[in-house]
Parts: C-alpha cells; sequence; structure tokens
C-alpha cells in the first residue's frame, strides 16, 4: 500500500489517535457518532473519541495549515482505527487502514488518479482484474432522485443509510417502505432504476477504460455510508463467491472543510482496512507466506560464549544482517529446532572452537547446506545462498 500510495506521489502524514467528539457530530454519519464510536470525557473534562475514520482528521489538518500547503496535495496514512460494533469476519473494533486523499483538483481526474491508485494497490496484493470490480455512483443523481421524491433531510439521511447497507439485508423494501411509506418507496425505487449513469460518470469510465482499468460499472446502489460525500462515490467488491462482499471505497468530498470555517477545497479520497484486505487475499489463495525480518540466529553453546556472540551480531549488523542471539541456555539442537520454528533461515553456532579459530559454520536451514568462513564473509554468503 505504501510503496503504490508514494509511486503515485501521495506523501505519508500522521496524526493524534484522539480527537475532540465534536469533529464528528455534523461531519459524518449520526448512525457512527451515537453508536459506533468510543467516546468518553477525559481528566480536562473534554469529550474526545478514538478516531473511527481519517476523513475528519485530514479536513482538519489541511483547514488548519492551508495557506502553508502546495495544492494539489496528495497525502496518504497507515492509521488504527475503532469502531464499537459487534465483530465480524471483515469488521474489528480496531484495525489497521489506508487512507488517500487527494484535495484542490475539482475536474474527473482527481477521481480517476485515486481510483487508478485503488486498482493498482489491487494488482500489488496479486490481484487480477476478475478478482475484483469497482462499482461507481454519483452522490447528485441520488439527490435529484430524492428531490423528486420529495424528501426531508432527515428522511434523506434514513434512505441514506440503507442504501448502505442494502447489499446485506433481506428486508430492504420493508424498511425503505416503513421510512417514507409505500407510494413514495415505490417511486424511489423507481427513480434509481431509472437514473442509470450521468455525463460525469460516463467520462469517468471513458477516462478509466483509456487506462486500460476496465472492471469499472455504475451502480445506483452505491451511496457510501458518510454523510459528507458529495458528488461521486465508488466501492471495491470482491468477485469470489466465497467472499463476495464490499471491501473498500471512497468517493468526493469537496464541502467538508467547510464545516471548520474555510473556503471549500474539492477532494477525493479512499480508505482501504487490513482486515477485509486480509480476508481477499485468503479467498484468491494470494496470503504470503510469512518470512521474519529476522536473518540469522546466533546459537549459544554455553554462558562464557556470550560476550563472543554478542560481539559477532554487532558486526553483522554493521553489516546490514538482522541478527538474533538466542539466551535460552538450550541445547544446541533445541536451538536450531526454535529458529525453524520461527522461519529464521540461517544459523551459526559460537562455541570453544568458534571463538579461538574465528571461523563460524553457517547453516542455511532450508537447504541443509553448511558453509564454514571466517565472520566478515557470512553476509556475501548470506546473499549468494538466498539467490
Amino acid at each position: 500500500m505504501k510503496n503504490a500510495c508514494e509511486r503515485f506521489g501521495y506523501e505519508s502524514y500522521d496524526a493524534s489517535v484522539l480527537e475532540p467528539a465534536e469533529l464528528y457530530r455534523g461531519k459524518t454519519s449520526e448512525e457512527i457518532v451515537a453508536e459506533q464510536t468510543y467516546t468518553f470525557t477525559d481528566r480536562g473534562d473534554r469529550e474526545v473519541t478514538l478516531r473511527p475514520e481519517m476523513t475528519p482528521t485530514i479536513a482538519r489538518m489541511v483547514a488548519a495549515k492551508r495557506r502553508e500547503l502546495t495544492f494539489p496535495l496528495r497525502w496518504y496514512t497507515i492509521a488504527n482505527v475503532f469502531r464499537y460494533e459487534r465483530p465480524q469476519r471483515g469488521r474489528l473494533r480496531e484495525h489497521w487502514q489506508l487512507n488517500a486523499d487527494i484535495f484542490g483538483v475539482e475536474g474527473v481526474e482527481a477521481e480517476v488518479e485515486i481510483i487508478s491508485l485503488a486498482h493498482q494497490i489491487m494488482l500489488d496484493l496479486g490481484a487480477n482484474e476478475s478478482d475484483f470490480e469497482i462499482r461507481v455512483n454519483d452522490r447528485r443523481l441520488l439527490n435529484g432522485v430524492f428531490k423528486d421524491c420529495s424528501l426531508t433531510e432527515e428522511e434523506e439521511r434514513v434512505i441514506m443509510r440503507l442504501l448502505d447497507k442494502r447489499h446485506d439485508m433481506a428486508d430492504f423494501d420493508e424498511k425503505l417502505s416503513d421510512a417514507v411509506g409505500p407510494e413514495r418507496a415505490n417511486k424511489l425505487k423507481g427513480g434509481l432504476s431509472s437514473a442509470a449513469s450521468s455525463a460525469h460518470l460516463e467520462e469517468l469510465l471513458s477516462l478509466l477504460y483509456k487506462l486500460g482499468i476496465t472492471n469499472v460499472h455504475v451502480d445506483m446502489s452505491i451511496v457510501r455510508g458518510f454523510d459528507y460525500y458529495t458528488g461521486t462515490v465508488f466501492e471495491v467488491f470482491d468477485t469470489s463467491p466465497d467472499n463476495n462482499r464490499s471491501l473498500f471505497g471512497g468517493g468526493r468530498y469537496d464541502n467538508l472543510l467547510q464545516m471548520f470555517g474555510e473556503d471549500a477545497i474539492p477532494a477525493v479520497g479512499f480508505g482501504m482496512g487490513d482486515v477485509t484486505a486480509h480476508d481477499f487475499l485468503e479467498a484468491h489463495g494470494l496470503l504470503p507466506r510469512y518470512v521474519p525480518a529476522t536473518e540469522l540466529m546466533i546459537c549459544v553453546m554455553e554462558k562464557e560464549h556470550i560476550a563472543h556472540a554478542l560481539r559477532l551480531a554487532q558486526d553483522l549488523r554493521r553489516e546490514d544482517v538482522a541478527v538474533a542471539v538466542n539466551f535460552s541456555g538450550k541445547k544446541i539442537g533445541d536451538q536450531v529446532k526454535q529458529a525453524n520454528k520461527l522461519g529464521i533461515p540461517f544459523i551459526v553456532a559460537v562455541g570453544d572452537k568458534e571463538r579461538d579459530s574465528g571461523h563460524f559454520t553457517l547453516k542455511h536451514l532450508p537447504t541443509g547446506n553448511e558453509f564454514i568462513l571466517p565472520a566478515e564473509n557470512i553476509p556475501a554468503h548470506m546473499l549468494s545462498a538466498l539467490g
């Protein structure tokens, strides 16, 4: 994720995990604020919230520093966020989430770039285009349908929540009828069916197709759950029957900075969580084999050899070798088993012979190959053995 964002010219940022609770009131979904946040009063009698998402945070940051920033502004972060909800497949109360946003571009090219970045991340994870699809919509189309149905602002919010959960609801039609009455519910469904696309969406799709991104189409049921979206919205869906669900999404939110007393700045972004990414990789057999950061374990034969082992480790670390010294005092065989269990590919044993001769036996555990060599040659032989 980090690599893809930086190839697109995005810069990393970070922020406090705690925000004033007021940041989310009127700037996000009322349902999330009321039911899905960890909100409490701190020792200074301030009401604070563990951030449930990053978009209000970045909007606050940009609003505070807008006169010092250069636009277009491309920022990304991989931050932990918190939701007080029932843990289930694809949803945990704490997870890590990539957020990427571009500020200062009014045109469709910003949406093309953001969707292209999301598409590239999926490819970088090992997916083929057939493994996922990108569904886009335009909140302005929905606003037109809502206006034709004479919905109040509160009814619009309720309908948005229903539409956002539509794919997970067996009783959508019933709840829609309860919310606005049978007659307007039927008119609403008819309006959603007939409002198939817009010139803006067609231009978006045309530009994406020219970039070779063809697994994208218009879906009027895509609304996203946050109130701040103002135009294009999109979601990435897994096509696997074992995990056929929305993975992540985003959209345009041009007016959010106005809520901080600043002039509007056009903005587009998306968020991608680690939990749904993991489920996607698992469903498609793409989970990579775990490779530990530690490359070499030094097995210590006796306590009196620890000082020499530490000196060897220090020398190797200065050559950029990741080394762990085994202080367990166990038999060498048990130390080797531990290295195998941890997935560490190389071991070196340090005893009287090694201390006196200055030569060590470097063993590559996956193949069983052994090399007797001086300490200064260990890094080169490790690199050679790994190909």
